[in-house]
């Protein structure tokens, strides 16, 4: 049964789009038939992998996968790094918790992901998955070949591998097409962070990684969709064909493993380095404002957020009651990046937040847009189309604004469902 939070959900989304077609270059060429296929899309994947008679058995598989890639990760770990990593400890512990560590328990599950990636992308077995997605976009969406394949590629291998795997056709795609995957790359996450994602969340969300797995894919229909509506393709452009073959290769399993270590730790390297400077900097500003009152309490950047994006956290479908930490979520997000936010989510005890408020917080969350992610994203197509910078610097911004959008956009079609469909 509907209720009156999947019709909040619903005119969320309806303001979200509406948001993209205040800012379209050409509001007359609103694509209406995209925007029902790419809900719909949504809506289809959502309900496949959820609520079809033994879809929990697909879910209880890839909990079952992502808990034995954790558990490998943590031999790894733990031979490298011996009891910080969780090995056998060399005294008495009085508070298990507390064994915890960020870069010893989670960051090593990214190398591993990402080597294991880059493997299955040479075995051809990732490859086919992409260009399953890809024909399935293309068909339902009308893209072209090489955008719906670089589309698939963003829910596995992320913003800057994606481009690669169509390097060849970069120079050729149309301004509209450009966009398209700049904003597709910042509303999804790579396959290496997803699994580090579901691992954080697998304590205090059921079904944390198939929710993640479905958020990033779900994702990618609805950063086509707003990317198309604020940069529309023009009339008889766009459609650049993609052949068979990708500039992503590998020359052998055992190089393919080693490249895909090197490229994880380059990853690993990045995300500890922009922990530490943003966390740093919130605490820097916390200081600052600690002399600051507001309503009886200390002004926070905490506080500030939650009341920036308390009415976008809304839109999703989230109580008002838990709209403040909602949107605290999102301006974490927003700023400090999602792997914050995502680890802040974790760290709220189950009984401080409903299970609805923290699937859709799930959803939301679950993209690369950040102010962080907007360097990456030119540093990198600069070095792959290096003609086009100044074309990639003009709309970067708007890319931001669409890829944030888009996985709010997720989260409120996911809100827009019958609960009975996630039971």
């Amino acid at each position: 049964m509907f209720s009156l939070l999947n019709l909040q959900s619903l005119f969320g989304l309806l303001v979200i789009i509406a948001a993209c077609w205040g800012l379209s270059e050409n509001r007359r060429a609103f694509p209406w038939k995209l925007a029902i296929g790419a809900v719909a899309v949504q809506a289809g994947l959502v309900l496949a992998l959820f609520a079809i008679p033994g879809s929990q058995s697909v879910l209880a598989a890839v909990t079952s996968a992502v808990d034995g890639l954790s558990l490998a990760s943590a031999k790894g770990a733990q031979f490298v790094f011996g009891y910080l990593a969780g090995g056998d400890q060399p005294y008495s512990v009085d508070n298990p918790s507390a064994l915890f560590t960020f870069a010893f328990n989670v960051l090593p599950l990214i190398l591993v992901i990402s080597a294991l990636s880059a493997l299955l992308w040479h075995w051809k077995v990732l490859k086919w998955i992409t260009h399953g997605f890809g024909l399935l976009f293309q068909r339902t969406m009308g893209l072209g070949g090489a955008s719906a394949l670089a589309v698939a590629a963003n829910i596995f291998l992320g913003m800057i591998e994606s481009p690669i795997v169509i390097r060849a056709y970069l120079a050729r795609l149309t301004r509209s097409e450009l966009f398209l995957l700049m904003v597709v790359g910042l509303a999804t996450v790579a396959g290496s962070t997803m699994v580090a994602y579901a691992t954080i969340l697998h304590d205090v969300l059921p079904n944390a990684a198939g929710h993640v797995l479905v958020a990033s894919i779900v994702s990618a229909p609805a950063g086509v969709l707003l990317a198309r509506i604020i940069i529309p393709e023009k009339p008889g452009q766009g459609g650049a064909h993609a052949e068979d073959g990708s500039d992503l290769k590998y020359d052998s399993a055992v190089d393919a493993i080693v490249k895909g270590t090197a490229d994880g730790l380059m990853v690993v390297l990045n995300i500890s380095a922009i922990l530490i400077v943003f966390v740093a900097l919130v605490a820097l500003a916390n200081v600052m404002l600690g002399g600051l009152w507001l309503f009886g309490d200390h002004v926070t950047v905490e506080r500030v957020l939650g009341w920036v994006f308390m009415p976008v956290a809304w839109l999703t479908g989230v109580e008002w009651a838990e709209a403040g930490k909602a949107g605290w979520l999102l301006g974490v997000k927003l700023t400090l990046t999602e792997f914050v936010a995502f680890i802040e989510l974790g760290k709220i005890p189950v009984g401080d937040m409903s299970e609805r408020t923290r699937m859709l917080m799930t959803y939301a969350l679950c993209g690369f847009a950040n102010i962080g992610s907007v360097g990456i994203t030119v540093t990198g197509l600069s070095v792959l189309v290096p003609d086009r910078r100044e074309e990639v610097l003009g709309m970067v911004w708007k890319a931001l604004f669409a890829g944030f959008l888009a996985t709010l956009m997720t989260a409120a079609v996911v809100g827009a469902l019958p609960a009975a469909v996630f039971a």
